[in-house]
């Protein structure tokens, strides 16, 4: 669930960091802005609707990839690696996921956004239909008091995700221009249903890997509450980094104008 969320959000906020660029001057900057953007200004009453609208725009050009923003493609998205690293509780686990693809972010439908410029602050709000998540994986601990250990390939299809972030951040000074940069990005999800399917369970032992793999299908809601803490932690970590890369890379001297 961690990776599939992680990276649909990250898109949203790569798209919220891009529209709100503006091309005026442009040649007066290291790094111009792509043309295709729909630019917004800090004096529309509606601003809020036009950074929607801008997000809507952006939305074809997922596929692919937005390279000059530093957006990867996303059908299917490609995560190098997430640690997560559950110890207390119920679910007690260490776990990693690498060379995780997902399919469907694209089809995100960013539901609200809040902008408050003399705060820097950001809220916003999403919906994913469905998501398609395929990773290597290794884990070993317990969930819900029962031992789980594997090593294989593990693939999971999530519905009707919902998720709000709320970034803040300030403003800092370097060669002459002013930069945003993120402070804090928080993270909450929610997900409507959710089935996975981890191969290679306990060496292999089909027996006690069919077991696991179905009590972790019918127990899924009670795993995902009780590792929801640390996951949206590490989600918003990793959004605070993929933002940042955008927000070092162009001055404000490039965003809304007064």
């Amino acid at each position: 669930m961690a990776r599939c969320n992680v990276e649909l959000v990250v898109v949203v906020v790569y798209l919220l960091a891009a529209t709100i660029l503006r091309i005026a001057n442009a040649q007066e900057f290291e790094y111009p802005l792509p043309e295709f953007l729909k630019i917004c200004h800090r004096d529309d009453p509606n601003l809020n609707d036009c950074v929607m609208e801008s997000v809507e725009h952006l939305k074809p050009y997922l596929k692919e990839g937005i390279p000059e923003l530093g957006i990867p493609s996303c059908e299917p998205l490609h995560i190098p690696e997430i640690v997560i690293n559950q110890g207390r509780g119920a679910v007690s686990v260490q776990s990693t996921y690498s060379d995780i693809l997902v399919s469907g972010p694209s089809e995100f439908d960013l539901k609200s956004v809040r902008l408050d410029l003399n705060k820097q602050k950001v809220k916003l709000k999403i919906h994913i239909p469905a998501l398609r998540v395929t990773s290597k994986y290794t884990m070993e601990g317990r969930i819900l008091l029962l031992p789980i250990q594997g090593n294989g390939i593990g693939a999971g299809n999530y519905t009707d995700i919902d998720a709000t972030c709320s970034v803040l951040g300030e403003t800092v000074n370097r060669k002459g221009w002013t930069y945003y940069n993120v402070k804090e990005f928080n993270v909450s999800f929610n997900i409507g249903h959710a089935s996975v399917l981890l191969d290679d369970l306990f060496n292999g032992d089909k027996e006690m890997g069919d077991a696991m793999n179905t009590f972790l299908n019918e127990n899924w809601r009670n795993v995902a509450q009780e590792i929801r803490p640390v996951m949206e932690d590490t989600i918003g970590e990793i959004f605070k980094t993929f933002c940042n890369k955008i927000y070092h890379k162009y001055p404000l001297e490039q965003l809304l104008p007064p």
